[in-house]
């Protein structure tokens, strides 16, 4: 294969092997330097209604109904209700229930 200068490629411009090679391990830094990073984000403060329903498996009703009651505040921005992240694992360590069974003779 021969290099003719009407492709308009030069010798400097040809990659290598061992280019290759440390372009590979630049890339695959970068990677697990992201990768490693996004583990120390903080989760989002504000989350919408359908996230909360998942985290508590509950229903759209059952929802409205612990907004209703006071059990969980909640933000309203225009049409979207927003609830603080903070608030619902207070709302699941309030209501936990403990089944510690008693083995002694009482």
């Amino acid at each position: 294969m021969s290099l003719d200068n009407s492709a308009g490629i030069n010798r400097d411009q040809l990659l290598t092997v061992g280019d290759l090679q440390r372009f590979k391990f630049e890339l695959l830094s970068e990677i697990k330097s992201l990768l490693n990073d996004s583990g120390k984000l903080q989760p989002k403060q504000w989350v919408r209604s359908n996230e909360v329903r998942k985290m508590l498996s509950v229903s759209a009703g059952t929802l409205q109904n612990l907004r209703i009651n006071g059990t969980l505040s909640y933000t309203k921005v225009g049409g979207i209700i927003l609830y603080k992240r903070d608030d619902i694992i207070r709302v699941l360590e309030d209501n936990e229930i403990s089944n510690s069974i008693s083995h002694g003779k009482d």
